[in-house]
């Protein structure tokens, strides 16, 4: 016969099931954390929302962007109708934004977060959302779940494992904010128009009078390299080279083709190492994951590392002297030739982009 102890002891445990069921089923909501460039954010930040869509109908959706100047308050302009699930648009205005520093953009997510009290955070699993999310996630003591290609739930995800050749479902079952980073290229951004400010997501300034920029990281310089060429990452058409173009100038050919067909040029993380071109053109597992409608590969063996980089490619087409390179094993279209005869064969006869 149950005692009043343990009688009590029992209402208590399911008091406690039940809390932690209502908690679960409550309405879930989620901050978006968004890169801008140029006044528009950027095509990676909006694949975020897009899947920050699939968690839930009862889903208000705010996407956070941080900055100062005129670009940043254009950028806002556009957050607020570059997606119709967008329910609110926060704006960090601040000097110490205009350079995307990790460590202040963290503590900014964990200062939002606090005042939110969000159930998600997500991402694109890009070097920006990859360097914020994984301090954020520190900062907030939770553990995040990267490389998401599907959200099957509120707390259900499926991300590659293995390079790709497998794919592992993962439940999150610990506290929230369930902090993701998402693969943008399986969460393609729908043809929406920007023209209607009738649909527009309201805009609110971040009160940033409590937050703490005292931090030891400091902005130094910036190095890039200006380039008319489309964004590797969001590029229709890719054309990139492998470490057998053998150098730096050889490389220039594939430089050619992709300006003949106004792709996005890539590299295999050899052709990096060998110093042919900057690692912020590496297609791969490390580098870049990218699915355009055309992949060109020349002089790649389809390491499997390369591989999972680009197997989300609408087409691929694959020119390689050795018949036996893995390349061929996932190209739709395969030709086994001499890349320094066939490239510039190409080049030729191709007709300029228009």
């Amino acid at each position: 016969m149950a005692t009043p102890v343990m009688m009590l002891r029992r209402v208590l445990r399911m008091t406690s099931r039940q809390r932690l069921i209502s908690s679960h089923a409550r309405s879930i909501s989620t901050l978006v954390v968004g890169e801008h460039e140029g006044g528009y954010v950027r095509i990676p930040s909006i694949s975020a929302v897009e899947a920050a869509k699939s968690l839930g109908d009862d889903n208000p959706i705010s996407l956070l962007i941080a900055g100062s100047g005129p670009s940043l308050h254009q950028a806002a302009t556009h957050a607020s109708l570059c997606h119709p699930s967008i329910s609110h648009v926060l704006v960090a205005d601040s000097e110490k934004f205009s350079y995307p520093l990790a460590e202040f953009w963290a503590k900014l997510v964990q200062f939002v977060q606090q005042k939110g009290e969000y159930s998600h955070i997500v991402a694109a699993s890009d070097s920006f959302g990859k360097n914020v999310v994984a301090r954020a996630a520190a900062l907030l003591d939770v553990s995040p779940i990267t490389d998401v290609i599907n959200v099957s739930g509120s707390h259900m995800f499926v991300r590659p494992i293995y390079a790709g050749n497998a794919l592992s479902t993962v439940k999150y079952s610990g506290c929230n904010p369930c902090t993701l980073t998402i693969r943008s290229t399986s969460f393609p951004v729908p043809s929406i128009a920007t023209d209607s400010k009738s649909n527009a997501a309201p805009i609110t300034q971040v009160d940033l009078s409590a937050f703490d920029f005292k931090h030891k990281a400091r902005f130094l310089k910036l190095s890039s390299q200006a380039s008319d060429r489309p964004d590797l990452g969001n590029a229709r058409v890719v054309v990139t080279g492998g470490r057998a173009l053998k150098s730096a100038a050889n490389f220039k050919l594939i430089e050619k083709l992709a300006e003949k067909l106004g792709a996005a040029v890539g590299a295999t993380r050899a052709a990096v190492d060998a110093g042919y071109v900057p690692n912020d053109l590496q297609v791969g597992q490390t580098g870049k994951i990218v699915a355009p409608e055309l992949y060109m590969a020349f002089g790649v063996s389809g390491a499997i590392q390369h591989i999972a980089g680009m197997r989300d490619s609408k087409v691929i087409v694959a020119v390689n002297k050795d018949a036996d390179a893995p390349i061929f094993q996932v190209a739709d279209y395969g030709l086994v030739a001499d890349i320094f005869e066939a490239i510039p064969e190409l080049i030729e006869k191709l007709p300029s982009k228009e």
